[in-house]
């Protein structure tokens, strides 16, 4: 009996070991045709234009100069052309997303306004700047009569509300100031020169300021006074979405790698970054480290419902948003493109904390 039960154990035991084996050797052949398809050469390179919300670029928007320096577009048979905007709330900026021409910044107030675009890729959920000043104003209060920025869109434009957010903690109305109206590339100069007493600065810029200016001073950061904003996401028009899905995926699977790049070989990315920005090395990594300390860069689809409405209620508080217009979560963001770009890139992860 003892035998009849060893030998009744052998058997099971190799059923079990051929079955294991005939496993291990389905997971071997979808390996080994993964890899020859990731490696297959393109059958052509897709040309698109993926544009940056500043020209020249802050640090924080150079992801997609690492998805191109680095091959990672290349690598999913895509021919990116950059263009560089002055201001994600820009004419130009929205024009190229409208059009079709471009996948760029777009915000849930454009939405509301008639844009007919969705998000597909979270860039930077966080606010990385901080409000800086010129030495005589000690609190919000004293920006009354002073001249601030309105750079990036202009009335509307990014620096604008900003500037507004801050003057509203003091009781002030944006009436109450002089907003100007300016390249981009005169945010830092314009402080410096004493023609603006008010600037939403991105880290690096605030480093340089406070080293050529010792005067100046952060105000407010401004990642503390809204929590909550969504700073940055990259979308495509419905008319893009509907004829190049595939392609546009593929641009957000790129720019979550880069992501990941970034936050794991900074020696690799920096001098990508210095190229970009024109910005000194030390400034670089000055904001290289607060921007990744921070969490500032997402590492996976960077969406969150939470940002998202929050942003539509401030809007809507702001007047932004018309109240019958207020778009839901849905309608801003193509939940289902982000999820299947997390997908290709090997589906969410962390990365020293960061998890957006």
């Amino acid at each position: 009996m003892t035998g009849e039960n060893d030998r009744k154990r052998v058997i099971l035991a190799l059923r079990a070991l051929l079955i294991m084996i005939g496993a291990m050797t389905g997971i071997i052949a979808e390996v080994g045709t993964a890899a020859a398809q990731a490696k297959a050469p393109c059958k052509e390179m897709r040309k698109i234009k993926i544009g940056v919300s500043v020209a020249p670029p802050n640090v924080v928007h150079t992801p997609v100069y690492v998805a191109r320096d680095l091959g990672i577009f290349k690598s999913r048979c895509i021919d990116a052309e950059i263009v560089e905007f002055e201001g994600g709330s820009s004419a130009a900026n929205l024009a190229a997303v409208t059009q079709g021409q471009a996948v760029a910044s777009i915000n849930a107030t454009a939405i509301s306004q008639g844009l007919k675009a969705k998000q597909f890729w979270g860039m930077a959920p966080r606010l990385p700047h901080a409000y800086m000043v010129s030495e005589e104003i000690k609190t919000a209060v004293d920006l009354k009569g002073k001249r601030l920025s309105a750079t990036g869109g202009g009335v509307g434009g990014f620096n604008w509300v900003m500037g507004r957010e801050v003057l509203k903690t003091a009781g002030l109305k944006v009436d109450d100031v002089q907003f100007i109206s300016q390249a981009t590339a005169g945010r830092l100069p314009g402080l410096l020169a004493g023609q603006l007493n008010g600037v939403a600065l991105h880290p690096e810029d605030v480093h340089l300021a406070q080293k050529e200016k010792p005067g100046l001073h952060v105000l407010v950061d401004l990642s503390k006074l809204m929590p909550k904003y969504f700073f940055n996401a990259y979308g495509a028009a419905d008319s893009m979405l509907a004829k190049d899905r595939a392609m546009v995926r593929d641009v957000a699977t790129s720019l979550i790698e880069a992501n990941r790049v970034i936050y794991n070989q900074k020696e690799k990315v920096i001098p990508i970054m210095v190229e970009a920005t024109k910005k000194p090395q030390e400034a670089v990594g000055f904001s290289y480290d607060y921007l990744v300390k921070n969490c500032v860069w997402s590492v996976n689809t960077g969406f969150s419902r939470e940002r998202t409405e929050w942003s539509i209620d401030n809007g809507i508080e702001n007047s932004d948003i018309q109240t019958d217009k207020k778009p839901s979560y849905e309608q801003v963001v193509d939940i289902k493109l982000g999820e299947e770009a997390l997908k290709a890139a090997g589906g969410p992860t962390k990365i020293r904390g960061c998890s957006d």
